[in-house]
């Protein structure tokens, strides 16, 4: 990776109009600036959905129902403290604190769990591949908006987290010529995309997020410059709605 002198450079989006003011230079590096505690927020949140999904992973593994289940979310655990290590490690290239961009992120799924407690396992298999997928995908949308070396990285490790293999293979298992269970899990994954999409909302309203997401296109600048976001833009709520359909379709489940 290159150094957080040469990344800083290139934070902004290509094509973002520049400023021109009788100071240009000191305008410049003041956006610079801005741009790097920008993407390194939008880090934090992705550093923090890993570290979350470890202990989460780890958890299913101990309750899994089988040997075989429980050492693949061994591994898949295993793994996001790889990825969370490397997008801390990003953060610290801007000029950042890992650990205090992931703090600010703490418990922010907590509200989401206590509403939406599985019942068994093929709820909580639904709920780790729908209701989290959905944070997964926001993060994406966001990441448009970021440098180019952190939009990697990002995109990277997303592409790297999903365990919907095995979530799709237990779930066609336990749902063939069950239509009572694939019925309940219809309902359960309608339960969790808007209660996930609440969680969406509230990082949405995050001044740093909002404004990358902005440059992603997500947002119309004037707007988000002006007034605090107080709701998902509808492009982005509606491509977060079309990749929850995709992921019921798999599962030969009704949206």
């Amino acid at each position: 990776m290159t150094s957080s002198a040469g990344n800083a450079s290139s934070l902004r989006p290509e094509g973002a109009a520049e400023d021109r003011s009788a100071n240009p230079g000191k305008d410049a590096s003041t956006a610079r600036a801005a741009d790097a505690a920008d993407a390194i927020e939008v880090l934090g949140l992705v550093a923090s959905l890993e570290h979350q999904a470890f202990a989460r992973l780890a958890t299913d593994s101990a309750q899994a129902p089988g040997l075989e289940q429980a050492l693949a979310l061994s591994r898949l655990a295993a793994r996001c403290t790889e990825r969370r290590d490397r997008v801390l490690a990003r953060i610290d290239e801007l000029g950042g604190d890992g650990v205090a961009a992931l703090g600010r992120f703490v418990g922010l799924l907590d509200d989401f769990d206590a509403r939406t407690p599985p019942t068994s396992w093929a709820e909580r298999l639904l709920k780790a591949y729908v209701g989290y997928g959905v944070a997964d995908d926001f993060c994406r949308v966001v990441a448009r908006g970021l440098d180019d070396a952190s939009a990697r990285l990002v995109a990277e490790v997303l592409d790297d987290a999903s365990h919907g293999e095995l979530a799709v293979r237990e779930l066609d298992e336990a749902c063939a010529g069950d239509d009572v269970l694939s019925s309940r899990l219809a309902l359960w994954g309608r339960r969790l995309v808007g209660e996930a999409l609440g969680v969406v909302q509230r990082v949405a309203q995050r001044p740093e997020v909002a404004r990358v997401l902005s440059r992603a296109g997500g947002a119309d600048d004037a707007a988000t410059a002006a007034a605090p976001v107080e709701q998902v833009p509808a492009t982005v709520f509606n491509e977060l709605t079309a990749e929850h359909t995709r992921r019921m379709s798999r599962l030969h489940l009704t949206a």
